[in-house]
């Protein structure tokens, strides 16, 4: 057999051998990538999604639960409350102040069964607050949290709350 086609079959060959080595990679890492990982969105920049807009009432406490989807790569919580004394746009300072904390759901059962707990994020004893909180990244699952509006001074000093929160993926 003469040198160039040896050498012509010799890089068939490599080839051959390289392409399949290419492939079974290919393969394995698809297979191993695991199905929770937090993978960034190839949709763009999504709108703001509304939390909580409310003008409630506070004697004693108020949750309100949010959800962040599956594979929310960077959740990022904003917002502002503002507490007044006996209706909105009343009498507000320290006589209004309130307490607020973001719980996750284990956090949220513990408090609900009258467990000690700590908070992802909380704020004592204001009447005017704006909040800028990054979440934890969402894995496969969506993830559920809380807001908790908490009147320190309970049903004895009936408080107005303005809240407006949002959440960026």
């Amino acid at each position: 057999m003469p040198q160039r086609s040896r050498l012509v079959i010799s890089i068939a060959i490599c080839l051959c051998m390289c392409a399949g080595c290419s492939k079974k990679d290919a393969t394995r890492s698809a297979q191993e990538i695991p199905l929770d990982q937090v993978v960034p969105s190839t949709a763009g920049p999504t709108q703001p999604q509304v939390v909580l807009e409310k003008t409630f009432s506070l004697k004693t406490s108020a949750t309100f639960p949010f959800q962040i989807p599956s594979h929310a790569a960077r959740p990022h919580l904003h917002g502002i409350f503002q507490s007044f004394i006996g209706k909105a746009g009343g009498v507000s300072g320290d006589a209004a102040n309130i307490e607020f904390v973001i719980l996750n759901e284990e956090q949220q059962a513990a408090v609900a069964n009258d467990q000690p707990s700590e908070a992802l994020f909380s704020v004592e004893s204001s009447h005017n607050q704006a909040v800028n909180f990054d979440l934890p990244p969402s894995m496969n699952q969506p993830v559920k949290y809380y807001l908790a509006f908490h009147n320190a001074q309970g049903s004895k000093s009936n408080k107005v709350v303005e809240a407006n929160f949002r959440v960026d993926f």
